[in-house]
């Protein structure tokens, strides 16, 4: 350690004052914090006595992240693999979902960099540690087979247009990882949806990949037939519940496994980083209209109204962007309270986007991206309900 020290300070020269590399400070004090504890101490009061600071919250969420981006690496070699008629023995899918998987997370965080450097070396501020969640989230929202090109321009906009314009980690109004997310989602809708896009095949057979369907359960859901029932269409494409829950199947490359995602939601709770009002509102959302519209559901033909409440909760990615999504602090509320009406109302318009609009089947995305511009709106509600509740002066 301390010939880390030592180094470091031998080189600090160089970025401070009048140095030759000065423009490049905020580059440096980003490796040195990536090494080193921050040194930096308040010296005036008031004084915040927690041992959470950034960083520290910010490894907390990656490690959170561990079990859906393993689990995603190895459905991603998996359904590879099996597609492409190669063995699907542990260590083929391990090897094919690194080669699919740690492209996107290495551009995510090289591109991501480069944004965020540029503009701390233009603001003389240092680099926040925000852009390591944001860089590990985004290629995890993914489909395994989107282009390099794209995924370094949809992190581009989520950290530019989602955060920089804004001010940077901490006045971002949305999600940056979600804003590129949607980026891409409405620029490039082939190459973001459809049954093409979920599993990464290899140069192999091309005539095995034709025979092997890529839908997911979302997609076959919307595809059921006249005549047939939502879970015998799911249960004849081999999406069993425990399937679903367990989350080997084709999607995105972080989002299938409910499982993974509850793992995490244990970590980031027991932490003490994500809230758990948030991610039980979601829940109880998107449960309660799921049985409600189950109970309307006698004389319509939409498929979505009979699906049960329970196969909301583990298709697609909701579980995921409840989790790692709704609960970012900086686009969520802060107020206690409305953080329960906060993770409620995503749930709902998670269900509702699902059923009444065919062109979004996944409604996570839209659900926790339309609530963030609202998180302000319900701070100020239950701000000025507390204030209300003073006693006034005499």
């Amino acid at each position: 350690m301390k010939i880390i020290h030592k180094l470091f300070d031998s080189q600090r020269k160089h970025f401070e004052g009048k140095g030759k590399l000065r423009m490049l400070k905020p580059l440096f004090e980003a490796t040195e914090t990536f090494f080193l504890l921050p040194g930096i101490v308040a010296r005036s009061g008031p004084y915040v006595r927690d041992s959470l600071d950034l960083k520290r919250f910010m490894s907390f969420v990656i490690l959170a992240l561990m079990p859906p981006f393993f689990f995603g690496i190895y459905n991603a070699g998996y359904q590879s693999c099996l597609v492409s008629g190669l063995p699907v023995d542990f260590l083929t899918v391990v090897i094919r979902g690194l080669w699919i998987v740690m492209p996107l997370v290495v551009i995510s965080y090289g591109v991501g960099f480069f944004w965020e450097i540029l503009f701390a070396s233009i603001r003389k501020h240092p680099i926040s540690e925000g852009l390591l969640v944001t860089g590990l989230l985004f290629p995890l929202t993914l489909p395994p087979a989107v282009p390099l090109w794209q995924a370094a321009l949809g992190i581009s906009f989520g950290v530019v247009i989602g955060k920089e314009v804004f001010g940077g980690t901490g006045r971002n109004i949305f999600n940056p990882a979600l804003t590129g997310r949607a980026f891409l989602f409405f620029a490039y809708p082939t190459k973001m949806s459809g049954d093409a896009v979920w599993v990464s095949i290899s140069g192999t057979a091309q005539q095995v990949a034709d025979a092997v369907t890529g839908a997911t359960p979302l997609a076959v859901t919307v595809l059921t037939e006249s005549g047939e029932t939502v879970l015998t269409a799911l249960e004849k494409a081999g999406y069993t519940f425990s399937r679903l829950f367990w989350g080997n199947y084709p999607g995105s490359i972080g989002d299938t496994s409910a499982f993974c995602s509850l793992v995490g939601a244990v970590i980031l709770i027991l932490v003490g980083v994500a809230s758990y009002r948030i991610i039980l509102g979601g829940v109880l959302g998107l449960l309660s209209t799921g049985w409600l519209l189950n109970y309307l559901s006698a004389s319509s033909t939409n498929v979505w109204m009979v699906l049960p409440p329970l196969h909301h909760l583990v298709m697609g990615g909701f579980a995921f962007g409840i989790v790692y999504m709704a609960t970012d602090p900086v686009s969520a509320p802060g107020m206690e309270h409305v953080k329960w009406l906060y993770g409620f109302l995503i749930g709902v318009l998670t269900v509702l986007i699902r059923v009444f609009n065919p062109a979004f089947p996944e409604g996570v995305m839209m659900a926790i991206l339309f609530m963030n511009l609202f998180s302000p709106l319900l701070d100020h509600i239950e701000i000025g309900w507390r204030l209300k509740k003073r006693i006034s002066n005499v």
